[in-house]
């Protein structure tokens, strides 16, 4: 009996040694804005592991953000989600969501930086091949995603989840060193279809790897459990929709798409 009790305890114990950790994590960026990152890692894993940065929606670092890195961590990934506001600063509030956004995206450069800059903060957890790294963005975040890819940042793969399209900054001809996969809802009432088409031409333009997922019936916002609540709040909101079958199917692209970007980058 006492065998059997101390082998339980010690399963228990290992068992719970091997769930996903996570923690905030203080930094800053190059203009000395007060930022806060929530990591999440896997401890039972060992040796060097690739890294994932996640950009959150308009409505800042909130608990879906940190939900998704830590989806990422119990697939073996490093996992940061950054903050692309300030202090960690999130809301339900659309106006108060457009706001941040607009002043973030204010000056691109300061972004850029502030993208970076939680980039590097991943690169130096322990664990993490610096080497292989890749981002995921939702909304606000799948533009700052796709920016990063079209200015040559040093990913692997970006993954943009119902995000935005439209951009500043072009990409180049051979600039974009990051494969692209782009899940999109078809019936995103927010991204035209014209700004779609333009998109697959600049990536055509710019000889980018690129895959554009359109899923049926998906709106702006359908991998968000609570974008369904937060389109229909008290506040008034966009027209966004949780769509579980896209949900699925987008996790499961990036599933596969991160494999294969991993995969082929290490060998």
């Amino acid at each position: 009996m006492r065998f059997a009790l101390a082998v339980a305890l010690m399963c228990s114990a290992a068992f719970t040694q091997a769930a996903v950790q996570t923690r905030e994590i203080p930094y800053q960026d190059a203009d000395g804005n007060r930022l806060i990152g929530y990591y999440a890692y896997d401890d039972a894993l060992t040796g060097k592991r690739p890294g994932v940065v996640v950009v959150h929606e308009w409505w800042g670092l909130d608990n879906y953000a940190k939900r998704r890195a830590r989806d990422l961590a119990a697939l073996g990934y490093n996992a940061l989600a950054i903050d692309m506001y300030g202090d960690g600063k999130h809301t339900e509030h659309p106006a108060d969501a457009q706001a941040f956004m607009a002043q973030a995206m204010k000056d691109p450069a300061a972004a850029v930086r502030r993208f970076d800059a939680g980039l590097d903060l991943l690169k130096i957890q322990p664990g993490t091949d610096k080497h292989r790294l890749g981002a995921i963005g939702y909304c606000f975040g799948g533009k700052v995603v796709l920016d990063a890819a079209r200015r040559g940042a040093k990913l692997d793969g970006v993954v943009s989840f119902h995000g935005a399209l439209v951009t500043q900054t072009p990409a180049q001809a051979g600039a974009v060193r990051a494969k692209i996969l782009v899940e999109h809802g078809a019936d995103d009432s927010m991204v035209t279809p014209q700004q779609v088409a333009d998109f697959k031409q600049e990536m055509q333009n710019a000889n980018a790897s690129f895959e554009f997922v359109s899923l049926p019936g998906a709106k702006h916002g359908f991998s968000n459990p609570d974008a369904d609540r937060l389109g229909h709040g008290e506040h008034g909101g966009p027209d966004i929709g949780y769509n579980k079958a896209a949900d699925e199917r987008s996790w499961a692209d990036m599933k596969r798409f991160f494999k294969e970007v991993f995969s082929s980058d290490q060998g």
